[in-house]
């Protein structure tokens, strides 16, 4: 009986589902035209976003020009080299431009809180090899008081959506932003690192949690680094066994 009422339950929600995709079809979330399903993208937003791939740094994930792929793998740029950073990697699914610029903005700043879910389908695709071992995925905390005037945290959303695709737990509580820090857009890599200094922590009551983990970090967009460097940095100090950065866009700077 309990086979018969399983097999009826998901053919009722399998029906129930087409009925919703018929009423409320899944839409590009750049161009608003209909789409198979919600990770996917029309065409011509296609042709407005650029998704990295190889080759690139082999720690921050910056694409390089194309190179012999027999040694591509082993490349490391020379900021990495010059200050080897605290994580193991970094990667991102698309290049922050032009493009992408808008769309992360309107997911950070303006409520479009449903981009969410394509956004980490991105990710765990781009993000693939640090997901493959990973035991725990952080989110970037935000400040109690940025956090009550943007009412979410945007790398919470993604981090929690990335857990349900890849059922690798995930923690929101835990890492906390001790310092509100002042928006960093306008500030260059030096300028950013004394803006993030000291502004993360991990409560004593909370080390346990991370003790020997393997850790994917979350965020929205990777610009110098400075952010997810201290993050991994904190992590690593409260026994985190490693760091590793994934994010939505990252800016391209070689």
């Amino acid at each position: 009986m309990s086979s018969k009422w399983s097999i009826l339950k998901k053919y009722s929600m399998y029906i129930m589902g087409k009925v919703l995709n018929f009423l409320l079809p899944a839409r590009c979330i750049v161009t608003g035209d209909i789409v198979e399903s919600t990770e996917m993208i029309s065409a011509e937003a296609w042709a407005q976003l650029d998704f990295l791939s190889a080759p690139f740094c082999a720690k921050c994930g910056v694409p390089f020009q194309v190179l012999d792929n027999d040694v591509e793998d082993a490349l490391i740029c020379t900021y990495c080299l010059d200050t080897p950073p605290f994580y193991d990697k970094a990667r991102a699914a698309l290049r922050y431009d032009d493009g992408s610029r808008g769309l992360v903005l309107a997911y950070k700043h303006g409520d479009k809180t449903h981009m969410a879910i394509p956004f980490s389908l991105w990710m765990a695709n781009a993000g693939q090899e640090l997901l493959d071992g990973a035991d725990l995925i952080v989110p970037v905390p935000l400040h109690w008081k940025r956090l009550i005037t943007r009412r979410y945290n945007q790398a919470a959303l993604l981090a929690q959506c990335l857990s349900r695709k890849t059922k690798i737990p995930v923690d929101t509580t835990s890492f906390k932003r001790t310092k509100s820090t002042r928006p960093q857009g306008h500030m260059n890599m030096k300028e950013r690192c004394k803006n993030v200094g000291s502004a993360f922590s991990v409560p004593d009551v909370n080390k346990n949690i991370f003790e020997g983990k393997n850790i994917v970090l979350v965020d929205d967009v990777f610009t110098t680094g400075a952010t997810a460097n201290e993050c991994a940095k904190v992590l690593l100090a409260s026994g985190a066994r490693s760091v590793n950065v994934l994010s939505v866009a990252r800016t391209v700077y070689i």
